[in-house]
């Protein structure tokens, strides 16, 4: 199967997004009323230059500079298009070049809401909380989350701003922490609470098959102002669960950037999970835990809404 990734061109949005038509997977860029895509080896043979063979090598291989180059090409393309009803849409970076960075308890209602959970003090941490979490692979928008019912019965959904680094980097300064981005996605952090319970830790309650939902779109930095204020919002059957704007991180994006990469060199295609608001299953009393034929909704403002079924 070859990899397709695209690039979406939305309400004057770049948007990047990798699909999958005809049992292939490839890349390229949605027309401008949003009905047809435009493939990206059209665009790179416009270019006269080799096709990345998906999302993540691109990121990795070309800088900022070379978006101003193939948005001419996205204009002279607009003929050359598949219609966006015959794709699937999967996850922007399939298989991340190594796990995902994640941050704990980053919105101060949420921190106050998970005193259940390991480590689940309600105060306000000092510093970022950081683990990391496998995608082999991520899973994309209308995707089912499977639950191993066997082992966990307890899982929930956390609607989170994804950062995609766009060059390798190390104590990166704050003030220089928005060069080094290459865009934004959203991230579903579906977490086993049963699970996080009973090993005292993260990483394995989060890190299940199909536990990270990405997408539907990433997002270029170029669309996006600085700093980052959006708001966020999941929703469970069309019930609002979850609504705040990510400007109200505990540790802003500079922050996360810059404290992160001190001693430690972050590369093209690493992605950060910024943390969660208020209003995740665990928060409510009854607990309110995903179960069989859920759907769930992640909205964030200026990329899109991912949306997955449980299973």
């Amino acid at each position: 199967m070859v990899l397709y990734s695209y690039i979406l061109k939305g309400d004057g949005e770049m948007k990047f997004i990798s699909y999958i038509f005809d049992n292939d997977e490839s890349f390229g860029i949605l027309n401008k009323d949003d009905t047809a895509v435009i493939p990206m080896d059209i665009l790179f043979n416009k270019l006269k230059m080799e096709v990345p063979k998906n999302l993540l090598e691109f990121i990795r291989t070309y800088s900022d500079s070379f978006i101003p180059d193939l948005q001419e090409a996205i204009n002279n393309s607009h003929n050359n298009t598949i219609p966006l009803k015959n794709i699937k849409i999967i996850a922007p970076i399939q298989y991340p070049r190594r796990n995902i960075f994640c941050l704990g308890k980053n919105y101060a209602d949420h921190a106050m809401e998970v005193q259940s959970l390991p480590d689940g003090e309600a105060a306000i941490p000092n510093y970022p909380i950081y683990f990391t979490k496998v995608a082999d692979p991520a899973i994309g928008h209308m995707d089912k989350v499977i639950i191993p019912k066997d082992y966990t019965q307890k899982i929930d959904y956390e609607v989170e701003l994804a950062i995609v680094i766009g060059k390798d980097g190390k104590d990166i300064s704050p003030e220089e922490a928005e060069n080094y981005i290459f865009g934004y996605t959203i991230g579903n952090d579906i977490s086993a609470r049963d699970i996080q319970t009973k090993h005292i830790q993260w990483f394995k309650g989060k890190s299940l098959d199909t536990f990270t939902p990405m997408g539907p779109y990433l997002v270029h930095k170029s669309e996006i102002g600085f700093p980052v204020e959006l708001d966020i919002t999941s929703k469970v059957n069309g019930e609002i669960r979850q609504k705040s704007n990510t400007k109200n991180l505990i540790f802003d994006i500079p922050t996360i950037i810059s404290d992160l990469s001190k001693g430690l060199t972050l590369r093209a295609g690493d992605i950060i999970l910024t943390g969660t608001p208020a209003g995740v299953g665990i928060g409510f009393k009854p607990h309110k835990y995903l179960k069989s034929k859920d759907v769930v909704e992640c909205y964030i403002e200026k990329i899109g809404t991912l949306v997955n079924i449980i299973e």
